[in-house]
Order: C-alpha cells, then sequence, then structure tokens
C-alpha cells in the first residue's frame, strides 16, 4: 500500500502517506460545493506535474554535477465542463540565476517534458509548459 484516504464529511479527506505517516487534508474547490481551504484533487493532480518534474530535474542534476536548487516551478490548472475535468495545466518552470550551458538547458527540459506525471496525463490534457533562464525570455 501507498496510502490511504478518509473521508471526514463535508467533502474533505485526510490522505496519509503510509510509509512516512505525513498527512495533509483535501477540500472540495469553492466551485464545486467545497471549502476551497485545501488542495482539491485536481489541484494535487495539477501540483504533481510541477514536482514531478523538479524531482526528475534534480535527480538529473545531481547526476550532472549541476546545482538546480532554487528553482521554482509556478502551476495553473484549467477546468472543463460536462463532463467536469482538467483541461489542462500550466506550468512555468524558474531556474535560478546561474548561467547553464545550452546543452544542460535542452537536458533539463526534455527530463522534465518527459516526467512520469507527464507521461500518464490523459493526452486531451494540454500541458502548457515554459522554462525561464536567467540569461533568455521564456520559451
Amino acid at each position: 500500500m501507498t496510502s490511504n484516504i478518509v473521508y471526514h464529511g463535508e467533502l474533505r479527506n485526510t490522505l496519509t502517506h503510509l510509509a512516512s505517516g505525513q498527512s495533509f487534508i483535501t477540500d472540495a474547490p469553492l466551485d464545486n460545493r467545497g471549502k476551497g481551504q485545501a488542495f482539491s484533487p485536481t489541484d494535487l493532480t495539477a501540483t504533481s506535474l510541477g514536482a514531478c518534474m523538479l524531482t526528475v530535474m534534480g535527480i538529473k542534476a545531481e547526476d550532472m554535477g549541476v546545482d538546480i536548487a532554487n528553482t521554482k516551478v509556478d502551476i495553473l490548472k484549467i477546468m472543463a465542463s460536462e463532463p467536469r475535468r482538467i483541461a489542462g495545466i500550466k506550468v512555468v518552470v524558474t531556474f535560478p540565476p546561474v548561467m547553464f550551458e545550452e546543452k544542460t538547458k535542452k537536458i533539463l527540459e526534455h527530463t522534465a517534458l518527459t516526467c512520469p506525471v507527464a507521461k500518464s496525463l490523459h493526452p486531451d490534457i494540454t500541458q502548457d509548459i515554459h522554462f525561464i533562464w536567467s540569461d533568455s525570455s521564456s520559451i
């Protein structure tokens, strides 16, 4: 088992990672009868894309002897209706003010774009991904 989830009523759950015991709550979003006081399940899906990208880039950067500490990812989840679903995820990856070689940039971008979450999302979900390097504008 990876995790467990307990429903508390009022559209709130507690999710627990079994190996670590870490837990957090989710709420339904305000636009879907929820309190909007925590991540919604669809927020987690969108946010997982950014976390996965950073994680695999971190692995690749360590292998290459490159420091990407303080890289930041901003996520915008775009919802659609009928049926209610995630229609798109906009991701902006901003790297720290370090001069990276072009080859390193290409490797890190490819690594991010092929992370497991990116490859697991349904192809109907648009992934609009931009990389911002300190020595260039967004791609």
